[in-house]
């Protein structure tokens, strides 16, 4: 393992084969039915003592049709033959050349799709997550065969404090692209769940990492190398605190407190209202205020990492 990023962050990379596919999308573009030639020729009119030819006879001549083929697609990464096996949607367009915006042919989910394609040229798409590749493809009545290949890989985020991992619920994490100076240049997705498998394309991507709603967060700087997933998890210094209004040390809180947190230059920080309402903060110095009954009360106090405690105001005058 090794450190990187700001803060503390701990990084793995692992291979990123894929999964079994999962259940596979009704393919769209199965949907093209053999066309019928213009021209057909009128049947002979039958004898009185010899029956119409039956739809089903053999010896009918068969109806003329398009020359349909199957297109089949893969996905592999970028630089190697290890094929992609989950997480694709495949698109096929038709490759218009009068302006016109292109439809979509057909689509799939699948891992292998096989498409029915009549003889023309299309535009095959597959995205991977935030990465995608594309092909055009000219289809003539022949089977064909394409691979795509697919710069990307992965991230797998997590938190911890010290060595105690942080759960899922706790955390939200927002993935940035940098441009230029600016680390945040981009959001590429906010909300990103500790656990959760982020594909994107190769690449460098800042990560912010949000500790319980509050100004516990955390930042670091990420590698995404094509085909290989990247671990990381973030190093919080916070600590979560149950706030209590009381008439003395020890007692019953009072209900109905509005509780507000200020640094020591007078900036909110959070605000909560019950009788022992629980915020999450950064490690620091703070002043808690406690409104009950038109009264205000105040005390400082400190947060240290991973000191999970109740911070009490005594309920007194001055």
């Amino acid at each position: 393992m090794a450190r990187a990023g700001y803060g503390s962050v701990w990084l793995g990379c692992a291979l990123l084969l894929g999964g079994h596919p999962g259940t596979a999308a009704a393919q769209d573009g199965n949907a093209f039915h053999n066309r019928i030639g213009p021209n057909l020729p009128s049947p002979s009119m039958p004898s009185p003592s010899m029956p119409a030819p039956s739809m089903s006879d053999p010896s009918a001549p068969p109806l003329p049709s398009a020359a349909s083929a199957a297109l089949t697609l893969t996905a592999v990464f970028a630089g190697g033959d290890k094929p992609l096996r989950s997480g694709l949607a495949w698109r096929i367009y038709e490759d218009r050349t009068d302006g016109t915006k292109p439809g979509i042919v057909a689509r799939s989910e699948a891992a292998e799709p096989s498409f029915t394609l009549p003889p023309g040229a299309y535009v095959a798409t597959v995205t991977y997550g935030f990465a995608s590749a594309a092909r055009r493809v000219v289809m003539a009545g022949q089977p064909a065969a394409e691979q795509l290949k697919v710069s990307a890989g992965a991230l797998k985020l997590s938190g911890a404090i010290g060595d105690v991992k942080l759960g899922a619920d706790q955390l939200a994490f927002s993935v940035f692209v940098p441009i230029g100076t600016n680390s945040e240049g981009r959001l590429v997705r906010s909300g990103v769940k500790a656990g959760e498998l982020l594909r994107l394309p190769e690449g460098t991507y800042h990560v912010v990492s949000t500790y319980g709603g509050s100004n516990a967060i955390q930042r670091a700087d990420l590698k995404v190398e094509n085909g290989k997933v990247t671990d990381a998890t973030l190093n919080h210094r916070a600590a979560t605190l149950t706030l209590k209004l009381v008439a003395a040390e020890g007692a019953e809180a009072f209900a109905g407190t509005a509780f507000s947190v200020l640094t020591p230059g007078g900036d909110t920080i959070r605000e909560a209202i019950g009788a022992f309402p629980q915020v999450t903060l950064a490690e620091g110095d703070y002043v808690l205020i406690a409104r009950h009954d038109g009264q205000v009360y105040t005390r400082e106090f400190k947060v240290e990492s991973g000191l999970n405690r109740d911070v009490e105001v005594i309920a007194k005058a001055g």
